[in-house]
């Protein structure tokens, strides 16, 4: 998929799940149940062991229809393997303009962290698809999304950290361009209890209140 397309799915849809987890077996059905949920895009963080064949097998598994990306990148170099790997899209904690040059030059969609007007613009600068805003929910949520977007109408904000069922409505109505969610989808417990079918009914329930907030 090319990163034109890549970034236009991401905006159809809104929400990028998070998948982070102690156990690969444990990623792998929770990417399937965010599948099943009917929500065609995730990230499958770095921290899980063996992401990258993670990726590999979610990419061989789901192919075309599932959107997927990269968490917690920290390098160039992690951003290739990613790449290599099946993930269209890299999104990184902090920002590190190497990494963007990296996704840049393989024509992959990234998402750097910023949280200040200055990293957000840096990154933007620098080549960034879109800007993670994170930890978003610790800053003052969506109202400093919105404060944010005042100035810099034309980028392309995913905040994360802190984005509910309950308040993601207000970031969209704020101006966020999509968000990220990671353990009020992939939660801790539910992965201990092997209750996937939580998950899948969260995925739901976000798709739901995303579509009604953009309707609204």
């Amino acid at each position: 998929m090319r990163a034109s397309a890549t970034l236009d799915r991401i905006l159809e849809v809104g929400i990028i799940p998070i998948v982070r987890t102690d156990d690969p077996d444990d990623a792998m059905q929770a990417i399937e149940a965010i599948y099943n949920a009917g929500l065609p895009i995730l990230e499958v963080t770095m921290t899980v062991p063996g992401a990258l064949r993670t990726l590999e097998e979610a990419s061989d598994r789901f192919g075309d229809t599932m959107v997927l990306g990269a968490g917690t990148v920290l390098d160039p170099m992690t951003a290739r393997a990613s790449m290599l790997a099946g993930a269209q899209f890299c999104v990184t904690p902090a920002l590190d303009t190497a990494t963007i040059e990296m996704c840049n030059r393989y024509s992959t969609v990234v998402v750097p962290g910023g949280l200040t007007p200055t990293e957000i613009m840096t990154a933007w600068n620098a080549g960034a698809t879109m800007v993670k805003v994170f930890p978003a929910g610790l800053v003052g949520g969506a109202r400093y999304i919105k404060a944010v977007k005042a100035p810099l109408p034309h980028v392309h904000l995913v905040p994360t950290g802190g984005v509910t069922i309950d308040n993601a409505g207000e970031f969209f109505r704020a101006g966020a361009s999509a968000v990220a969610v990671g353990s009020d989808i992939v939660n801790k417990r539910w992965l201990m209890e092997r209750d996937f079918g939580r998950i899948e009914m969260a995925a739901r329930g976000f798709l739901h209140t995303i579509a009604q907030s953009r309707a609204a």
